[in-house]
């Protein structure tokens, strides 16, 4: 038979929480919001006036109060539960605090079946805290600060299937505990009950199956919803730590100052934006003739190259720069390193490309790590071609985290795959073969580029190469593609048939 475990009944503000009284109105404020309050009357004040003191029972709270009060205040827990924090009590100790982590998100507990394994979700994580161990999990919107030591015992003891009976038994663990910490642990989707077939619910459900551990926690922390620290732009880190600058200092060594094209003849020769669009594609097969430098200096001068850089003066402001693609707050976290396997006009090596000079700084020239970075780039395709050039997309990851919270790295994802188109477009136009790779090995890239793999690492690898000549790669495709929505002339250029004339 299921044992009832009681919802969490002692409630206070969370430490973080101010109380400001002006006159009949109240302000509460935590570190992920504030809340206002009016008017307040004595009822409603005396009740915020003991949530700053201790936790305090709900049914407490409210007993003194006449019944239209006590609606209202039960309404207002309610609504505020962001900034509270609700107490797991058992034997007369505190054994785990459950602290919401959304508005209008309260606790909630469950049965417990007595002879049914349990286990913690596959999704459910501990880690430390402001000095506790908490338990999370991206499937709901709450947060357990494990208080006593006999509930991260219990916590540690369900990361294997139990039943309640070996937990109270075997393991030792006391028939309270027990229900009232399994019972919170079930109600908010941390604890899984085994089903029939002996299965858990988030090895079973087929959407839940799809999602990988650190998927689902990343989705959920670069989103507003669920969470409840600092998000966005809060510059976290003034006064305290020194930004990175907006353009990086080059490194030292031999340099190689690259083509710049004249944007007037790119205008009269460039495709129309539709046409590239229409006729970007992934290529993979490269021509006999090799790129030449000067290709490859256009190319990186449309698509990476600083066109203006902002430091700002005693009035304070971000630094920032202009690059020909966007980014967040303009703050140009992403680097670019050059693998060259074959170039004319440009010895084979491993560079840097300056963005402000527009030169290629040669930073590794040993012939294994050229060629190891070329092997992982053609596992990634699964094909054993491999590229004129490889390019290295790296990112100044505290470019991005000095100023903001929980989004910085999902930003430098979003640069990246700006990056990445802004790469085949000026790539369909020049007639060059681009594909953009969804895999690479960043611990190999920051020994081969030198880098420091937590300030700057690799996020993106893309090759470039030749382009053979229209018709002789790819035929059109067969009778298995349905095509929608394509005029003639862009399947012609997706089939790598005869480009149409421009």
């Amino acid at each position: 038979m299921p044992t009832q475990s009681p919802a969490a009944g002692a409630v206070a503000f969370r430490d973080s929480v101010r109380v400001e009284f002006d006159g009949d109105h109240a302000d509460l404020v935590g570190p992920a919001g504030a809340i206002r309050l009016r008017p307040v009357r004595d009822g409603l004040r005396g009740v915020l006036s003991r949530l700053t003191e201790q936790p305090t029972p709900v049914a407490d709270l409210l007993a003194p109060l006449p019944p239209a009060e006590r609606t209202s205040v039960a309404s207002f827990l309610g609504r505020a539960g962001h900034l509270l924090t609700w107490s797991i009590t058992a034997g007369g100790r505190e054994l785990a605090r459950v602290e919401p982590t959304a508005r209008g998100v309260a606790p909630r507990a469950g049965d417990v079946p007595s002879g049914v394994p349990l286990r913690l979700s596959r999704f459910a994580f501990c880690r430390s805290r402001d000095g506790a161990l908490v338990l999370e999990s991206p499937l709901t919107a709450v947060r357990i600060v494990l208080v006593h030591r006999a509930a991260r015992d219990l916590v540690a003891a369900l990361g294997t299937a139990r039943t309640v009976p070996e937990l109270t038994g075997a393991d030792g663990h006391s028939a309270d505990d027990v229900t009232a910490l399994l019972g919170h642990l079930i109600g908010l989707d941390l604890l899984e009950a085994a089903g029939p077939d002996g299965r858990f619910r988030s090895d079973a459900d087929p959407t839940l199956r799809q999602w990988d551990f650190h998927d689902l926690l990343f989705h959920s922390r670069i989103r507003s919803g669920r969470y409840d620290d600092p998000f966005g732009a809060v510059y976290p880190y003034t006064g305290q730590i020194e930004p990175r600058p907006a353009v990086k200092e080059p490194p030292s060594g031999p340099a190689v100052p690259l083509y710049r094209p004249a944007l007037d003849e790119l205008l009269a020769r460039d495709p129309a934006l539709t046409v590239a669009l229409e006729g970007r594609r992934s290529v993979r097969e490269y021509d006999d003739e090799p790129m030449t430098a000067d290709q490859l200096g256009e190319f990186l001068y449309r698509v990476g190259r600083v066109r203006a850089r902002h430091v700002p003066g005693d009035g304070g402001g971000d630094e920032v720069a202009a690059r020909p693609y966007p980014t967040g707050g303009a703050a140009y976290d992403l680097e670019l390193y050059v693998s060259v396997r074959r170039c004319a006009g440009l010895a084979a090596g491993i560079y840097y490309y300056d963005p402000v000079a527009h030169r290629l700084v040669l930073v590794n020239d040993d012939e294994a790590d050229r060629h190891a970075m070329f092997t992982v780039a053609s596992r990634s395709t699964g094909l054993p071609n491999r590229p004129d050039v490889l390019f290295t997309v790296t990112s100044r990851f505290q470019r991005l985290s000095w100023k903001y919270r929980a989004i910085a790295y999902a930003t430098t994802l979003r640069h990246t795959g700006v990056l990445y188109q802004t790469m085949y477009l000026v790539a369909a136009a020049m007639g060059l073969a681009p594909c953009g790779l969804g895999n690479g090995d960043a611990d190999l890239a920051a020994r081969v580029l030198g880098l420091d793999y937590l300030r700057e690492s690799s996020v993106g690898d893309f090759m470039l190469g030749s382009l053979r000549a229209p018709g002789d790669t790819t035929p059109p495709p067969d009778d298995t593609w349905h095509m929608a929505n394509s005029p003639e002339w862009a399947l012609a250029a997706s089939a790598k048939l005869p480009k149409p004339t421009w």
